[in-house]
C-alpha cells in the first residue's frame, strides 16, 4: 500500500484484527494516503476468513484520530470535495460485514469521530475527548457527521455539538449515547480486547446476520425490520453453527463455532 501501508498498521491476534492509524506526529490526522490505507485495511480484514472482529485505534497515547489533515483540506477543490471519497470510506466501514470496534484512546475530532461512528461499538478511555469540530475552522462535516451524529445522540444534541464545535469528555459522550462505555486509560486495550474476544467467540455467520438485520431494521419501519429479523432467523437455522450452539447448551459445554 506504499505510504498508506506505513501509516496504517494491521495486526492479527486470534480472531481479532486491529487497525492502527500510525501518524502520531500529527495526532493521527488523516491525509489522503491514510484515508486510502484505512479503507484498504478494513476491506482486507473483512475478506479474511480467520478474522471475526475488527478493532480500529490510533498510535500513541494522545489521539485516536484528531480529524483530517488541515494541510490537505487547504488544497482540496470543491469538485474533489463533492466526490465524497472520505465519506465513502466511512460508509464502507459501516458496511463491513463483521463487527467493528473503535478503541478511542485520546482525541477523537472531526473525521476521527466520523470514523468512530462508522463502527458498531465505541469504547473510550477516561481521558478521551470527542467533538465534531469542523465549524471551528470554517468547514462542514463531510464524512457523515451531520447525519450519523443525530442518529446516535438525537437531532437537538447533534445540532448543538456541530454548531458550537465544542469538545466533550468521554464521560459526557457516554451519557448522551455517543460511546458505549468509558474505561480507565490503562485498561482500555484489555477491556476492548475482552469485548472483541467475547464477540469473536460467537458464531461468525450468525453475528454477520445479526449485524445486517439490525442495520437494515434501523433504516426501515418496524414491520419491515421484524420481517428482516424473521428471514435472518430462518437463514441461521440452516447453519451448522445453530445446531452446535444448541447442542453445546444441552451438553453444558462451550460451543465451537466454525462459521458454517
Amino acid at each position: 500500500m506504499g505510504e498508506a501501508g506505513e501509516k496504517i498498521l494491521v495486526e492479527k491476534k486470534g480472531f481479532v484484527g486491529t487497525i492502527t492509524v500510525n501518524r502520531p506526529e500529527v495526532r493521527n490526522a488523516l491525509n489522503k494516503e491514510a484515508w486510502q490505507g484505512l479503507h484498504e485495511a478494513f476491506a482486507a480484514l473483512d475478506r479474511d476468513d480467520d478474522i471475526r472482529v475488527i478493532v480500529v485505534t490510533g498510535a500513541g497515547d494522545k489521539a485516536f484520530i484528531a480529524g483530517a489533515d488541515v494541510n490537505v483540506l487547504k488544497e482540496r477543490s470543491p469538485v474533489e470535495t463533492f466526490y465524497g471519497k472520505n465519506s465513502q470510506v466511512v460508509t464502507d466501514i459501516e458496511m463491513v460485514s463483521k463487527p467493528t470496534i473503535a478503541m478511542i484512546n485520546g482525541f477523537c475530532f472531526g473525521g476521527g469521530l466520523e470514523v468512530a461512528m462508522g463502527c458498531d461499538i465505541r469504547i473510550a478511555s477516561d481521558d478521551a475527548k470527542l467533538g465534531q469540530t469542523e465549524l471551528n475552522v470554517g468547514i462542514l462535516p463531510g464524512a457523515g457527521g451531520t447525519q450519523r451524529l443525530a442518529r446516535y445522540v438525537g437531532l437537538g444534541k447533534a445540532k448543538e455539538l456541530i454548531f458550537t464545535g465544542k469538545i466533550i469528555s468521554a464521560q459526557e459522550a457516554e451519557q448522551i449515547g455517543l460511546v458505549n462505555c468509558v474505561v480507565p486509560k490503562g485498561e482500555l486495550l484489555a477491556k476492548t480486547m475482552e469485548m472483541a474476544e467475547s464477540i469473536a467467540a460467537k458464531s461468525p455467520i450468525v453475528t454477520k446476520v445479526a449485524k445486517l438485520v439490525i442495520n437494515r431494521g434501523a433504516e426501515s419501519d418496524l414491520k419491515s425490520g421484524l420481517q428482516a429479523e424473521l428471514l435472518g432467523q430462518s437463514f441461521v437455522f440452516s447453519t451448522d453453527d445453530h445446531l452446535e450452539g444448541l447442542s453445546a447448551f444441552l451438553e453444558k459445554r462451550e460451543p465451537k463455532f466454525t462459521g458454517k
